[in-house]
């Protein structure tokens, strides 16, 4: 486990939040049994929810802004709702899938299916995890901004991609272009890798894979604002293209069995394929379920319309708030969304601690 999965040496924000309410929930009942409160009690400790786990629920916690606000939301409903405590493990996509299946993580709140497709369907052959449930239907691609676009009309598709090298200099290796692919360990790092092997475009673009999705992100958002011309990976719902202004170069259309072998990591021979619409679903551990049952109800019903999503991540962006922050303001303005998940009385401890 140490080998996949890091763990911060220093205490989270939030991590440091959830120590506090529990020792001001401590002071608040010492005070009160020392008659020292002048505020009754509103409801007995018998009437307190119990979680079904006696320990704390593992989530696995990707470093992309739906996943980080997902599993913010979920723990928040599942602290307050369900009585529960929780930890986040971070760790990156395809490590995930295997902490999954060893029992290291209990819930993997985002996972996209068509960036691993393969490994998800072996780690589901193992019988010791479940697909549980939808939660919208995200989207992939290769993009250039509008103004390159317009700079370069010629340019419509990936595999025009080599007679413009020279307008994507890479600064290291300056007789190639640079293309912006995904950050090492995630999934969609095999698949865009892939295809750059597809589209032979090794001898005219270097496959640059940021280390973090934070730097990939800093990267892009800083050449486009210099209005400078690059061409990237990235998928959808996220800040980043919901705040540009971008335009999808062209694949062939999208063939189940080539984009199959994409997602593999060892597939022989790569041929280009689009990118379908990508199923982003809610896993846990076969043992979660059995020990869990109302929690999993609860995390098989999580769904968000995209609009929604899209809402969400404009408010993080516009606002730079944490993802615990945007978690609230979602409970706040759309309960007609997330209180399908739950039963009322779970709602109604949700609505009464915001």
């Amino acid at each position: 486990m140490q080998n996949t999965l890091t763990h911060n040496a220093a205490p989270t924000a939030a991590s440091t939040r959830m120590g506090w309410r529990r020792h001001a929930a401590a002071l608040g009942c010492a005070l009160a049994f020392a008659g020292l409160s002048a505020v009754p009690a509103v409801a007995s400790a018998a009437d307190a929810p119990q979680c079904e786990l006696d320990r704390p629920i593992r989530f696995g916690g990707m470093n992309w802004e739906t996943n980080l606000v997902l599993v913010e939301l979920e723990r928040y409903i599942a602290d307050k709702g369900y009585g529960c405590e929780s930890e986040v493990l971070p760790v990156e996509t395809l490590p995930a899938l295997a902490a999954l299946t060893r029992g290291d993580l209990d819930i993997n709140s985002e996972i996209w299916l068509n960036s691993v497709a393969e490994p998800w369907a072996q780690a589901e052959a193992t019988g010791k995890v479940k697909r549980i449930g939808d939660i919208y239907m995200g989207g992939e691609a290769w993009f250039i901004p509008r103004y390159t676009a317009e700079r370069l009309p010629e340019l419509k598709a990936a595999s025009d991609l080599p007679k413009f090298k020279d307008e994507f200099t890479d600064p290291e290796e300056p007789s190639k272009g640079r293309f912006y692919g995904c950050p090492a360990g995630w999934g969609c790092e095999v698949v865009s890798g892939n295809l750059h092997k597809a589209l032979g475009l090794g001898d005219t673009f270097t496959y640059f894979s940021p280390g973090t999705g934070a730097t990939q992100k800093a990267a892009l958002m800083a050449a486009y604002q210099r209005k400078e011309n690059i061409v990237f990976y990235y998928w959808y719902p996220t800040p980043l293209v919901g705040s540009m202004d971008l335009v999808k170069l062209e694949f062939p259309e999208y063939d189940a069995e080539i984009h199959a072998c994409l997602t593999d990591v060892n597939c022989a021979d790569p041929k280009p394929s689009d990118y379908p619409d990508n199923p982003v679903f809610t896993a846990v551990t076969t043992q979660f379920t059995q020990d869990a049952p109302k929690l999993t109800e609860f995390l098989s019903k999580v769904e968000v319309p995209l609009p929604i999503m899209n809402e969400a991540m404009a408010h993080m962006e516009e606002t730079e708030s944490e993802p615990d922050e945007v978690a609230r303001w979602f409970l706040k303005n759309h309960a007609d969304v997330w209180t399908k998940w739950v039963p009322a009385d779970v709602a109604d401890r949700v609505k009464a601690s915001l």
